[in-house]
């Protein structure tokens, strides 16, 4: 096997990470989103599917489609005092095109029930619900969430249905950018297949891929070799 030389100081999956809702591949996720992001409105939001799927690569996506100022909150700093002072920031008009703010959660999933109960508070459309701003929480599961947090959130399910042809489709289109043809294409659909849904997990595999693929050889080549072989 000759090595290819490959390095990659970006990730192919930030590299082709999508640049609008609408190129997102999980189908339902997707259309909700894109009709959401052609008429945004101050709204609470929870994507809700397994690690790899592109929850919080769609917020992010979302915040710059519709113009909003994003504030990002990681779980393992969803505390009390986080939440209060990130809401109590969405009261000034954001710097932004539309003037919306969002608040995007990380593995919600896993926050503290202090800052779950905060939360209820700031949605439950009493004063303390910050103007013009968009609550998008991401997590693995809804297990440890209340049921009075989840009747205040609309839940967008990521599913891994339907998901293998769009990925295989993707990962052949990015290698042979990525390429030029030079290589040998692997079994991508086996890629797809061990990666279970996981885009990312999918994208390093074809990294590495990438490291140890063969070059093509031109059958233009190959027929004349053959040829000097039986004259030889």
């Amino acid at each position: 096997m000759s090595q290819a030389g490959f390095d990659f100081p970006t990730p192919l999956s930030d590299k082709y990470t999508p640049a609008r809702v609408s190129e997102f591949l999980c189908e339902k996720p997707r259309r909700i989103m894109s009709t959401f992001a052609a008429k945004p409105f101050p709204s609470e939001w929870f994507f809700l599917g397994g690690s790899g799927l592109g929850k919080s690569e769609m917020a992010m996506v979302l915040a710059k489609q519709v113009g909003a100022e994003r504030h990002h909150i990681p779980s393992r700093e969803c505390s009390l005092e986080v939440v209060n002072s990130t809401c109590a920031r969405c009261w000034y008009v954001p710097m932004t095109p539309n003037k919306f703010h969002m608040i995007h959660v990380d593995e919600a999933d896993n926050m503290s029930r202090p800052a779950q109960d905060a939360f209820l508070s700031k949605l439950d459309g009493t004063g303390a619900k910050p103007p013009n701003t968009i609550f998008v929480f991401t997590g693995n599961s809804v297990d440890g969430l209340e049921r009075r947090f989840l009747s205040r959130v609309r839940l967008v399910e990521f599913s891994t249905y339907g998901l293998a042809v769009e990925m295989t489709k993707l990962l052949e289109r990015v290698w042979a950018i990525e390429t030029g043809g030079r290589l040998a294409m692997p079994n991508v659909r086996r890629i797809v297949k061990d990666a279970n849904g996981n885009i990312r997990d999918a994208f390093m595999s074809l990294e590495v891929e990438m490291m140890s693929a063969d070059p093509v050889v031109a059958q233009s080549a190959i027929t004349l070799a053959g040829v000097e072989v039986q004259n030889g």
